[in-house]
């Protein structure tokens, strides 16, 4: 489907990409303004605001939203397109302009991180449905959505360490946080997990439940994980008795080959019970902390909630 006649509602947030974003400001005035678009660029002043904004922007079928930034940004505008209380009568639009660190989202929606390959997808106007997730429980009780995926145990706490790292970008971050998390080598909690009428107990070293295929720049969480299907992926790994196994491990996300180890498990649902039937769970979902001792989540998939500006594709 193409869009004709409308308007870009642009959401920039200044600090994406630690500082990167608010530099790339006057590549997208400039190129939007000499193809005469009809665009609007707002520029966020802090944590929330982009949520507030596409809560309480007029985002019916002549607006689209678009979030310039990384993750983080988009999670917040999707949180506010789909918290509205005057819901459009089709799913909101979404567009990408990834100027954040890792662009996680962005890879797995093929919006390209070059700037002006980006801005020209914006361009053409083409919609594509677009699958979202819904994870409730922690800091959350009422949900919060999300568009790439949530992280519990492992992945989790890899985000914490690389987040102390202000001078470091990009996957490098990560990859020092899964050295320093590994090297701690923590007792992971005991998970009971409910989906598809199964119920799978494990000591959880990290759990993943996925909309998009890659988290932390680098790490394919869900390498076969479909934006559109209805449906997330679940990855789980269960505490090898070893560092040096739980390193291996480790080293086949990079690939999205960790399917092969004995320890891990993987599948797809509609839906997610999670419980901590010993120990807590950190997690967080799109970089957004849900918890850090988490006893309960429960993760839903809510097909279609959104119409992405871009060409979705199945892997």
């Amino acid at each position: 489907m193409l869009l004709r006649d409308s308007k870009l509602l642009i959401i920039l947030n200044p600090v994406a990409g630690k500082g990167k974003a608010i530099k790339e400001y006057p590549k997208i005035d400039r190129f939007l303004n000499e193809r005469k678009v009809d665009y609007e660029i707002v520029v966020t002043t802090g944590p929330g605001h982009a949520l507030e904004i596409a809560k309480n922007c007029a985002a019916g079928n002549g607006t689209i939203v678009v979030a310039a930034g990384g993750d983080g940004t988009n999670n917040e505008v999707i949180n506010g397109l789909l918290s509205r209380k005057d819901p459009p009568p089709e799913p909101p639009l979404l567009g990408i302009i990834p100027v954040g660190r890792g662009n996680d989202f962005a890879y797995s929606a093929r919006i390209p991180e070059n700037l002006n390959e980006a801005l020209e997808v914006l361009l053409r106007k083409k919609i594509s449905p677009l699958d979202a997730g819904l994870v409730t429980g922690g800091r959350f009780p009422e949900g919060r959505y999300f568009v790439n995926g949530v992280g519990i145990g492992f992945d989790t706490k890899v985000g914490f360490e690389a987040a102390k790292m202000k001078s470091i970008h990009s996957a490098l971050s990560y990859a020092l946080g899964a050295i320093i998390t590994v090297a701690r080598f923590e007792e992971p909690p005991l998970l009971e997990i409910r989906y598809n009428e199964t119920t799978v107990t494990i000591p959880a070293a990290l759990v993943s439940v996925v909309n998009g295929r890659r988290m932390g720049g680098m790490f394919f969480m869900g390498p076969n994980a479909v934006l559109d299907d209805g449906l997330l992926d679940i990855c789980t790994v269960r505490q090898p008795p070893t560092r040096r196994r739980l390193i291996q491990i480790v080293f086949r996300y990079p690939t999205g080959t960790q399917a092969e180890c004995e320890e891990t498990f993987m599948d797809r649902g509609a839906a997610f019970h999670l419980k901590a039937l010993k120990g807590g769970m950190a997690a967080h979902c799109d970089g957004e902390t849900v918890c850090e001792d988490g006893k309960e989540l429960t993760i839903t998939c809510r097909p279609g909630a959104l119409r992405l500006i871009g060409n979705l594709v199945s892997p």
